[in-house]
This record gives structure tokens, C-alpha cells and sequence, in this order.
């Protein structure tokens, strides 16, 4: 059984996510939230498998009770539930150590599945959510950022398939090693940049033009032809 906490302002809302969840048959509401400080201390309670937290809230909004939960017990795996315009600060959740977000339209199925994926410590981000999402919040920021002189080669390779959306045996095929390397490339990544898990690192890939970069080596010349054509 996946034990969720939800953390909402809108007892309606928190009452419908209930509902949806309760429904699937392997999840149980173990805690509701009606704001941050109260998400906080139920995160430290319960210790559930899975925090769903929205970004407005009154008293400690969604974003610092990120925070604090993943400062306590950095193993805590949070899903942001937010709208389209909460951009910049799901970008800042994300970098936190939030694992993914829902946008609160989403349908029933789709939240169901985001819980059973987080609650494995599967990243919640289609690499075009997580793109525009970096984009809109840089832009605000106005901030510039260099790539640690710390990575190699290989694991710069690594990072930027990471943020692609890849998955490790993907990343294999392309680099023509085994899984288990790109495991080990991934947790020296992890540990260089000291993150938490892949949605991090996938963060970083884009905050750092590493996916743009290789997109843009990716497309053929303009106005011209695709070598070897």
C-alpha cells in the first residue's frame, strides 16, 4: 500500500485527491495539510511514500515546506501540485529536490500513475514540460550559470542524455557502454553536483544550455542537406 500525504489550502481539492487515489485500490490518504508548517509536520510523523504538495499556501507555502521536509529526510519524495503560471517557482521546488509536478487539471489517471511512479523515485517531468519550465523561470531570474570544471568529459555526456529524458540502458545504447556504467557515471554526477536524484540532475542539463546544445548539434545545416545525403 502507498501511504500519501496531500497538502492543499482547498479542502475541497484535498478531499478530491483523496478520493482519486483511495480509488485505485493500492494507495490510502495517511495525512492532509492545509498548509506548509502543518505539511512539514506531518511529513515528519507519517514518513510517507509520497508528499503531494501545492506551491500556494498560507502561513509556509508550498515551496519552503519543500525545504525544511527534504532538509529533514532528504529521501522524502515530494510532487508538486501546481498550475501553469507557478513556472519559476516549480523550477525552484525542482531544484530543491522535488522529484516531479501535476498540474491540478490533470486527469484521474494520470495522477494515480504519477503516485505509483514517485513512490519508485521516478522523475514526474516530459523533458518539453521540464525545458519551458527552466526557460521561463531563468528568464525571470535574469542569472547566468558555467558548468563545474569538476565533471568529465563522459559524465558532461551523461548529464545532458539525463536531461534529454533518458533512461540508463537509453543512454547505454547511445554511448556504447553497459548499464552499470552509466550508473556509476550517474552517482558521480549526483555526488560532484550533490544532488538528489535525477530530476536534479535533469534541472541542471537545461540550466546549463547542455540539452540545447545537443539538440542544436542534432538538426541539419540549414538550407542545406543532411551529410551523407
Amino acid at each position: 500500500m502507498i501511504r500519501v500525504v496531500v497538502a492543499d489550502d482547498q479542502a475541497l481539492v484535498r478531499a478530491g485527491v483523496r478520493m482519486m487515489l483511495e480509488a485505485a485500490g493500492d494507495m490510502e490518504v495517511c495525512g492532509e495539510a492545509a498548509d506548509g508548517a502543518e505539511a512539514v509536520r506531518l511529513a515528519d510523523r507519517h514518513r510517507p511514500d509520497v508528499l503531494l504538495m501545492d506551491l500556494r499556501m498560507p502561513r509556509v507555502d508550498g515551496l519552503e515546506a519543500t525545504r525544511r521536509i527534504l532538509a529533514a529526510d532528504p529521501a522524502a519524495r515530494i510532487v508538486v501540485l501546481t498550475t501553469f503560471s507557478d513556472d519559476v517557482n516549480v523550477y525552484s521546488a525542482l531544484r530543491a529536490g522535488a522529484l516531479g509536478f501535476l498540474v491540478k487539471d490533470d486527469p484521474p489517471d494520470r495522477m494515480v500513475e504519477a503516485v505509483r511512479r514517485a513512490a519508485l523515485g521516478e522523475p514526474l517531468l516530459a523533458p518539453s514540460v521540464l525545458r519551458r519550465v527552466v526557460d521561463r523561470a531563468l528568464a525571470a531570474e535574469r542569472q547566468t550559470a558555467r558548468l563545474p570544471g569538476t565533471l568529465t568529459e563522459r559524465e558532461v555526456q551523461v548529464l545532458t542524455l539525463v536531461g534529454m529524458g533518458l533512461s540508463n540502458a537509453e543512454i547505454g545504447d547511445r554511448l556504447h557502454v553497459g548499464v552499470t556504467t552509466v550508473k556509476s557515471h550517474v552517482a558521480a554526477i549526483m555526488e560532484k553536483l550533490e544532488l538528489r536524484n535525477r530530476t536534479q540532475a535533469a534541472v541542471v542539463a537545461h540550466r546549463f544550455g547542455l540539452v540545447d546544445a545537443e539538440f542544436n548539434a542534432m538538426e541539419p545545416p540549414r538550407g542545406g542537406r543532411e551529410r551523407g545525403m
